[in-house]
């Protein structure tokens, strides 16, 4: 199983769905762990009967709430070993992090704004990494500046962070947050009303993290619209 870390204080859960759907289309089994104190995708994931912690199915994706690590998911299914091809975790705890186990995987990524609650509380979960951790950057920001890179940077010195040189950028768009709010309500994961740039961004994460072509992966997304 691949495990995929999504860390930062900055909301992951819709950017986390709309991936898992498109691994779902490659035909892998995906599972989502909101491991997040907020737990969001309790309220915006249709449930039947949830509990304080339960997994439930939308749209061929697994999403567990209520799970602070897979040793208690495990527990709770009653197995030693977890059948999924990717594992997307949500995480916004330093505590997470070493229940979850992302110290020793390399694909994890850092999902933030350039307000000040994103960027320091984000880094402040990393401080207690015990073994460095590689991360790819995501920024949300009407408009990206160079300076905000370097303030980010300068905030995580001394952590054990490794940056990689590609970032992966979405571009605020109010059209985006309509469309996902609509999709909300009409429990769908639809990428029709989505901007060209949102679509661009979850198509190269997906690709990222599946190794498929991004070609391959923009397809996909056409015939889920």
């Amino acid at each position: 199983m691949n495990k995929v870390g999504f860390i930062g204080a900055y909301d992951k859960t819709d950017l986390i769905i709309y991936t898992a759907k498109i691994l779902t289309e490659l035909q892998k089994k995906v599972l989502i762990l909101d491991t997040t104190q907020s737990q969001k995708s309790r309220y915006v994931v249709p449930a039947i009967n949830p509990t304080v912690s339960y997994i439930t199915e939308f749209e061929n994706i697994d999403i567990a709430v209520g799970f602070g690590n897979f040793q208690t998911l495990q527990e709770y299914i009653g197995t030693e070993q977890l059948n999924y091809d990717y594992a997307l975790i949500d995480i916004d705890n330093s505590a997470a992090i070493r229940g979850t186990g992302l110290e020793i995987v390399d694909k994890t990524y850092f999902v933030t704004a350039f307000d000040l609650y994103s960027l320091k509380k984000g880094v402040e979960i990393l401080e207690n990494l015990k073994n460095p951790l590689k991360l790819t950057k995501i920024f949300f920001a009407q408009t990206f500046y160079q300076e905000d890179d370097e303030y980010l940077n300068f905030l995580s010195l001394g952590k054990k962070v490794i940056w990689n040189d590609n970032m992966i950028y979405f571009p605020i768009e109010n059209g985006d947050t309509s469309a996902i709010a609509e999709n909300q309500k009409l429990g769908k994961i639809k990428f029709k009303n989505l901007s060209l740039d949102y679509r661009e961004g979850v198509a190269y994460l997906a690709s990222d993290i599946s190794g498929e072509k991004a070609k391959n992966i923009k397809n996909i997304i056409k015939n889920l619209e």
